[in-house]
């Protein structure tokens, strides 16, 4: 990493890009290299731009900002922070599951983000307070602990769409449901059908109520 921190912003509104380019541009050893409007442009410009971080917004159209993570995570060399106005559970489980090293709302201001590149950029991980706080919280609760493990390795998400797809939903109305993109819905759809052997969303569906996954 150089001594300046190359920062990619990815969010779908305009507004925000640009708010945030023009707050990062004077913030002392940062330089924003790109932006871009949704996650597929994400990947695109990370691997042509090779930021340090980029900062991600998760919901995004054509590729959420979870698979995003995801495919920029399983590659290396870039560190993501996530920078949502989402800070449930889930948001932000899927975001460190996906490979996030940060997780900030959109109510942080100028310095705490200037830190949270720092930190990150450096190889720790941040989280937002308010955030880290309530996380514990859950993940402390009796329900958490006494969650059942999910069979065959299948991530939370993954098991989630394999119950929709028991329903009969397609990818699309999947999509619409979950608030992600069509894509991801695919992606999700590829590595859960690779994970349990089955070879068509029938099979997927028998085993869905063979494991108790379908309701």
């Amino acid at each position: 990493m150089s001594a300046v921190i190359r920062v990619l912003i990815a969010d779908d509104q305009r507004v925000v890009r640009e708010g945030l380019a023009v707050l990062l541009g004077l913030l002392a050893g940062v330089e924003v290299v790109g932006t871009a409007a949704d996650g597929e442009q994400a990947v695109a410009l990370a691997a042509e731009l090779a930021p340090d971080v980029v900062l991600m917004d998760l919901r995004m159209p054509r590729c959420d900002g979870i698979e995003a993570t995801r495919r920029l995570c399983e590659h290396g060399g870039v560190r993501v922070i996530a920078l949502t106005t989402y800070a449930d559970d889930r948001s932000v489980l899927d975001a460190l599951r996906a490979g996030a090293r940060g997780y900030l709302t959109k109510d942080a201001g100028g310095e705490e983000i200037h830190r949270a590149l720092r930190q990150v950029a450096g190889g720790q991980a941040v989280i937002d307070p308010a955030v880290a706080h309530h996380l514990v919280d859950t993940l402390a609760a009796p329900t958490a602990r006494s969650a059942p493990r999910l069979p065959d390795g299948l991530t939370p998400r993954e098991a989630e769409v394999l119950g929709l797809i028991a329903e009969g939903l397609t990818n699309t109305e999947i999509a619409g449901r979950l608030v992600v993109s069509e894509a991801t819905v695919k992606s999700h759809v590829n590595h859960l059908l690779a994970k349990i052997g089955a070879r068509d969303r029938a099979q997927a569906v028998a085993y869905a109520y063979r494991t108790g996954l379908a309701g």
